[in-house]
């Protein structure tokens, strides 16, 4: 789904590159604004933030169509707006509905209270709109050069701005998000982030649609954090799955996306680009963070990187405040599926990570784009998931479905 396009671009703007941007900084100012919460306070807007944030993308999906001015003007008369919903709820039922009957009805219950006119704003509504503003305002500042002739500019620009400042005192984190990049570690870690956008994975192979490596990090969150709800783990796991998926890839910002042969074709070069990839993060992102005040959001990153374990493909809990690695997936589920040991995914991230390099590739193919690494990679990866199950989940009789 392309965004501004009725507007010059310097390049192709996706909107699940956009909703990637827009849920790392919602999980910046989730952070932020949680710190001094208790644990089941936390869970509740943390849970809120995911799916609010996985409700508007399914959203927007179903009516793409419609142009944002006419969508605007719709959601002025609240009867129109109940109507356009409730078409658009039906339209998700087929997809949603089945995974979970619990999700569904808090995906109605959102729907619903999105339609009523005196609703009160939550924080994480705040958090939502705030990081949902800044992703669009930064894409708007690629090509704002380019359409100075363009009436509507000026009147977009100012929009953002003021919604923004009008949340910078009610939401923590947003009046740092507004400083210049030079002075603010958090704005700095924003950008960096969504410069991903620009990272096309797949490079030397032709595509459509190509995918960017911010936008592969979203498909992965999310189809951790579904895989999560169908395994029935506690909340924070599943949202620790959901943003380790979402900033899995992060060091490629740092290093570019090598692909797989090449790691493979030499021994000992994979551990040596992690080390690099370590390296690279803790001196670019991690200590600028750390100086600035951010340490949690630092200590979070390497939780979620893996960067205290042996791997971010690996099981791991917190006990007594530091990491432990478990052996596997069925322990985990037996022992540590419980909010208190802050348990994440390694495996099940990995699966997710797989089901995204086959789908993107899968597209292509689907979309009349069949060069021979493509047909190879379905084939391989096909080959390789055939005996990969976890929980209830089976690879690869998933793939078998896409034929």
């Amino acid at each position: 789904m392309r965004r501004w396009n009725d507007k010059l671009r310097p390049m192709e703007l996706y909107e699940v590159d956009k909703q990637a941007h827009k849920m790392i900084i919602a999980w910046l100012l989730f952070l932020l604004n949680s710190r001094d919460m208790p644990l089941e306070r936390r869970l509740a807007l943390g849970r809120d933030i995911v799916e609010g944030g996985l409700f508007d993308y399914f959203y927007r999906l179903v009516i793409t169509d419609i142009k944002p001015p006419v969508y605007y003007r719709i959601k002025q008369n609240p009867e129109d707006f109940r109507t356009l919903s409730r078409w658009a709820l039906g339209e998700m039922e087929l997809a949603v509905r089945p995974l979970d009957e619990e999700m569904w009805a808090r995906l109605h219950a959102w729907v619903e209270r999105s339609c009523s006119p005196e609703r009160e704003t939550s924080l994480a509504d705040g958090i939502l709109r705030a990081a949902h503003t800044f992703a669009s305002s930064w894409e708007f500042a690629l090509i704002k050069p380019l359409n100075a002739f363009d009436p509507e500019i000026s009147a977009i620009d100012a929009s953002f701005r003021d919604i923004l400042s009008g949340l910078s005192g009610k939401v923590m984190g947003v009046s740092e998000l507004l400083e210049e990049r030079e002075h603010s570690a958090l704005r700095s870690f924003a950008d960096l982030c969504g410069r991903l956008r620009f990272q096309i994975r797949w490079s030397q192979t032709p595509r459509i649609p190509e995918t960017s490596v911010l936008g592969h990090m979203f498909m992965v969150a999310c189809y951790a954090y579904f895989f999560s709800i169908t395994q029935k783990v506690c909340a924070a796991r599943a949202q620790n799955n959901f943003f380790a998926g979402l900033l899995h890839d992060l060091p490629e910002a740092l290093t570019r996306d090598i692909i797989s042969p090449v790691k493979k074709s030499v021994k000992g070069i994979s551990s040596l680009i992690r080390q690099y990839e370590e390296e690279e993060m803790r001196e670019r992102v991690l200590e600028p963070l750390r100086r600035e005040g951010y340490a949690a959001i630092a200590d979070r990153l390497v939780y979620f990187l893996g960067l205290d374990a042996s791997s971010e493909y690996c099981e791991i809990v917190r006990i007594d405040g530091a990491s432990k690695e478990v052996e596997s997936f069925e322990i985990m589920q037996a022992a540590y599926n419980e909010d208190d040991f802050d348990p994440k995914d390694g495996r099940l991230l990995k699966i997710c990570d797989t089901l995204a390099a086959f789908m993107e590739a899968y597209s292509a193919v689907r979309n009349g784009q069949s060069p021979a690494v493509l047909q190879e990679a379905l084939w391989k990866k096909r080959q390789q998931s055939r005996d990969v199950s976890i929980g209830n989940i089976h690879l690869g009789a998933l793939l078998e479905d896409f034929d």
